[in-house]
């Protein structure tokens, strides 16, 4: 096991967070953790520690945590350019991860918006994801580079997110090409 543990850490080890990565670093992270067992600290706020008199399975699940807590967060220190460790190596790793993906969530709108051919059922995804996103964050922008705008036609589709922005497509075939998010 150990072996398997080595070669899926090689993962993130060859290639460090350094700002225009954070979604393959991000999906590396979570193939190593799950391998290990440990994904749920990143998913996880820290838990409060157990009163003393509290009976010893809840002090083993918190004394679990927070070693696995510890192993992920040099993990992930380790794997980060010298720049975002020193942002970094005073948060624990839930609040790291939630950080990280603040400050990367336009990268990964725009990402996701650059794999411009969809079908109707992906880009339906798409805006279910960013539309619950948007109401986490309560975020009123999303950061995308401008395409083209086109006027809409007959026999085009028009969609809306649930907070009334307007998503124009052009149908062709099956398949449906992002135009513009107005």
């Amino acid at each position: 096991m150990a072996n398997n543990n080595l070669s899926l850490r090689s993962l993130l080890e060859n290639e460090k967070l350094n700002g225009i990565n954070f979604l393959d670093w991000f999906r590396n992270l979570r193939i190593v953790l799950k391998q290990e067992r440990k994904e749920y600290v990143i998913e996880e706020p820290v838990p409060d520690e157990p009163a003393a008199n509290a009976p010893s399975a809840d002090k083993d699940k918190f004394k679990k945590y927070m070693d696995d807590m510890l192993d992920v967060s040099c993990l992930m220190l380790a794997t980060m350019s010298p720049e975002l460790q020193k942002q970094h190596e005073d948060m624990n790793v839930y609040d790291m991860i939630q950080n990280l993906k603040e400050i990367y969530e336009g990268q990964a709108r725009q990402e996701s918006m650059n794999e411009i051919n969809k079908t109707l059922p992906q880009l339906l995804g798409m805006l279910r994801t960013a539309e619950s996103d948007l109401k986490k964050n309560r975020s009123k922008s999303i950061l995308m580079e401008p395409l083209k705008r086109r006027i809409m036609a007959k026999r085009n589709v028009d969609l809306r997110a649930g907070n009334g922005a307007r998503v124009a497509t052009l149908a062709i075939g099956t398949d449906i090409s992002l135009i513009d998010l107005i």
